[in-house]
């Protein structure tokens, strides 16, 4: 296809008819025009654009659409379910280059395509009358997004932009995200019933991050779930513009709930928030509540078609009871039997006209289509599956009997689910929590923060405060009176250590040769060593008889517990046990020629 211009959609000053031109010209192609004599002629510059679309179809090649022509006295142009197709519509927009009277085009269902898109943006570089644009259910799919997304960029006159049922995917909510950045004059955008999935919730929650005119944002009818969900409330929670707000029929479920609950907490500007049929239970509506309790501007709360109960509505009505700053004003919770006031009881009952409890699914199927119930028939047959899942062509509704029995029976698996559900959800809100701070870090700039630790400062002037930490977690043992205590000096034995705070004394094995230890062995097995006194990373003194080679291991103070700070601990006196006499004389001889006495721990 060759490059569009704005030249391409003007028509050549010899093809402009005037308005004094026979009309005999028109009838050599095809019109759907009535002929009415008593309809009053309009102004001239309506004529002048009714003769120019008239030119442009016969340069098309489409039949022209009287209903155009009959209103281009009005400001609204409602062409929707027209069928005009790529080539009406650059027909159109010939015609509407010039036209100065029309503020609202209303072009929904008429499959113009991307290449329809096309014709129209190049017009509206040119027109700068219309400020609402209606071009849903056109399958514009990428190519068309790409088109509309680039003439928002400059188009100065839209307010109003609806692209329900085109078919965007997750890549093409980018094009909107960054037409909408720096975008200060559209107010109201319609993104409906589209495919945007999680990716497409991580740019449109971009779009709400950035953008500072939207106002309505219609969202509905897409699968912002989860991860999508998630970056969207991100968003959310930093727009400062945003009013009302549509998304029904995402299927948030409870991790969106999370997220939003974490968003209405911040955002001050929201006022109608739309959460219908979003699989919501009643723990979704306590999470919404965290942030309902913070809120002050929402004023206006649907959650219709969910999962909702007594529990739940009243968990709502406690919210606003006790929060004075609330500005709620409307919730709904009810749900289609509820508002036609049904009973699925009745509904079977209707139907049932032996009181066999049983249907014929043909039956069922009937009523269900007569009763206006807002289910299509692919639903239906769903549910029809759902019932009948044996397939025998009948539907027992024997389960349905409202009785106290089975009603105390519902309740108790009910509440096992609660259970089991808490238990997951626990665990699954502080993922979600982490996975929405870092989407509001990834959409929000903010200053490094450095959060410290609530231990105190060291003090220089008093002694060192130590943490309760273990003695098998110090890596550093720092010694004060003898150089051969050294790190790198120490022996990779290891000796056990008591509980903390025991006063039990340490009984240590009977052989030496068997010792397993936790901690660095102080001990210099050299037989140069002579005996000293040394202090261990605790403060403790160790026993002179530690620097000999053959002395035991029940004279090692450094077996005991270590001490709390500044507090006494009990005298502990290790127990020799019976060794042969030869060690014990000659223990008893390297005692009596110590010059410095043995000493305990205190």
């Amino acid at each position: 296809m060759s490059t569009l211009s704005f030249e391409s959609l003007c028509l050549k000053d010899g093809e402009c008819p005037s308005s004094t031109q026979p009309q005999d010209q028109d009838d050599e192609f095809d019109t759907d025009l009535e002929s009415d004599e008593k309809e009053e002629e309009s102004n001239e510059e309506t004529s002048v654009t009714a003769e120019v679309y008239l030119q442009a179809c016969k340069l098309v090649g489409v039949v022209p659409v009287s209903y155009f022509i009959r209103n281009l006295d009005s400001t609204t142009m409602t062409l929707a379910h027209h069928g005009l197709g790529p080539s009406g519509c650059k027909a159109l927009a010939i015609a509407l280059v010039t036209d100065m009277n029309i503020t609202s085009l209303e072009l929904a269902d008429n499959d113009i395509q991307a290449e329809g898109a096309k014709y129209l943006v190049e017009m509206l570089r040119a027109n700068f009358t219309i400020n609402h644009l209606d071009l849903s259910k056109n399958r514009l799919r990428s190519t068309g997004a790409e088109y509309v997304t680039k003439m928002l960029l400059d188009n100065i006159s839209l307010k109003s932009v609806k692209l329900s049922g085109n078919g965007f995917t997750d890549d093409d909510a980018k094009y909107f995200a960054d037409s909408f950045t720096g975008n200060s004059r559209i107010k109201e955008l319609d993104l409906s019933h589209n495919e945007f999935c999680g990716k497409g919730g991580e740019h449109l929650g971009q779009l709400l991050a950035n953008n500072e005119a939207l106002e309505l944002l219609d969202l509905s009818w897409n699968h912002l779930r989860m991860k999508g969900a998630v970056a969207f409330c991100a968003g959310l929670k930093v727009n400062t513009m945003l009013k009302h707000l549509d998304l029904s029929w995402n299927g948030f479920g409870n991790e969106g709930a999370l997220a939003m609950g974490e968003a209405l907490k911040f955002n001050n500007t929201l006022v109608h928030l739309n959460l219908n049929n979003n699989r919501l239970t009643n723990e979704a509506v306590s999470l919404l509540c965290r942030g309902l309790e913070f809120n002050d501007t929402l004023r206006v709360l649907l959650l219709a078609y969910n999962s909702i109960t007594v529990e739940g509505a009243l968990a709502l009505v406690s919210v606003v009871k006790n929060t004075p700053k609330t500005a709620l004003e409307e919730i709904n919770l009810c749900d289609y039997l509820d508002q036609r006031k049904l009973r699925l009881w009745d509904f079977f009952r209707n139907i049932d006209k032996d009181g066999t409890m049983r249907v014929p699914v043909a039956d069922f199927r009937k009523a269900v289509q007569q009763s206006s119930i807002p289910l299509d028939r692919y639903q239906i047959e769903e549910l029809i599956q759902r019932l009948d899942r044996d397939r025998t062509g009948i539907v027992d509704y024997r389960g349905l009997a409202d009785t106290r029995k089975q009603m105390m029976r519902d309740h108790r698996r009910q509440l096992r689910k609660v259970e089991s559900r808490q238990k997951k959800e626990k665990q699954k809100s502080d993922r979600i929590l982490k996975t929405f701070q870092s989407a509001v870090e990834a959409v929000t700039p903010h200053d490094s923060m450095v959060i410290s630790p609530g231990g105190a400062k060291d003090d220089s002037s008093g002694p060192q405060q130590f943490s309760a930490t273990p003695l098998s977690s110090w890596h550093h043992i720092v010694m004060s009176n003898s150089s051969r205590y050294s790190v790198t000096n120490l022996s990779n034995e290891h000796v056990h250590l008591p509980m903390l705070g025991s006063t039990v004394s340490y009984h240590p094995t009977s052989s030496l040769a068997m010792r397993s230890y936790s901690q660095p062995n102080l001990l210099d097995d050299s037989p140069r060593s002579a005996p000293a006194k040394s202090v261990s990373a605790q403060g403790l003194r160790s026993d002179p008889e530690m620097g000999h080679s053959k002395l035991s291991p029940t004279g090692n103070h450094l077996t005991r517990s270590r001490p709390a700070l500044n507090a006494k601990q009990p005298e502990v006196k290790a127990k020799p046990k019976k060794m042969q006499k030869m060690k014990t004389k000659k223990l008893r001889k390297v005692q009596k020629g110590s010059k410095n006495p043995t000493q305990t721990v205190k």
